[in-house]
């Protein structure tokens, strides 16, 4: 879908790494090797995002460290539109509405990394029917074309920190 109206592969990861979840940061060898990619075709693109603002830069060393501006205007814009670009405005509006006793949802792995995959790694809060969980994730993955993996704890034996132990960048995707 979006591979239509952008068409450099290198912008769509890009648009990935920093637009879908903010926290994220990068430099240029670091990219490269994230995406297998020439540095030169990387730093055109982040230049360009820099240049219209989207993107943000600092000098640590000799490396110089990108981040999302999340005050531009069309940051959110943007962000909704790679949110529905993985098909994780759908896992919102079919999942977490028809499960209930949901406190929270954290998106880990490699998209809350900001890479593209297949296999999208959830991990869900609360008092859950895993029976109905399991039947409307098999909906959503039709839908949306993309594995969903999932964890699921309950309020009690639940632990943040835990969590971002085994997965150095978790984004809180929905909260009650």
């Amino acid at each position: 879908m979006i591979e239509t109206l952008i068409s450099s592969k290198t912008r769509i990861k890009l648009l990935l790494k920093f637009f879908l979840n903010s926290r994220n940061t990068a430099y240029l060898r670091n990219l490269e090797e994230e995406f297998g990619e020439s540095t030169n075709g990387i730093r055109i693109e982040l230049n360009k995002f820099e240049k219209a603002k989207m993107l943000t830069s600092e000098q640590q060393g000799k490396k110089k460290i990108f981040s999302v501006n999340t005050t531009h205007p069309l940051f959110k814009e943007l962000h909704n539109i790679v949110l529905k670009y993985v098909g994780l405005d759908n896992i919102v509006e079919y999942v977490v509405k028809e499960l209930g006793d949901l406190d929270m949802v954290y998106l880990t792995g490699s998209f809350a990394r900001g890479l593209d995959s297949d296999i999208i790694d959830l991990v869900f809060i609360g008092d859950i029917d895993k029976a109905f969980l399991n039947e409307i994730i098999e909906k959503v993955e039709k839908k949306i074309q993309r594995r969903i993996r999932y964890i699921d704890y309950d309020r009690a034996s639940f632990d943040l920190d835990k969590l971002i132990e085994k997965d150095t960048s978790p984004l809180l995707l929905w909260s009650r």
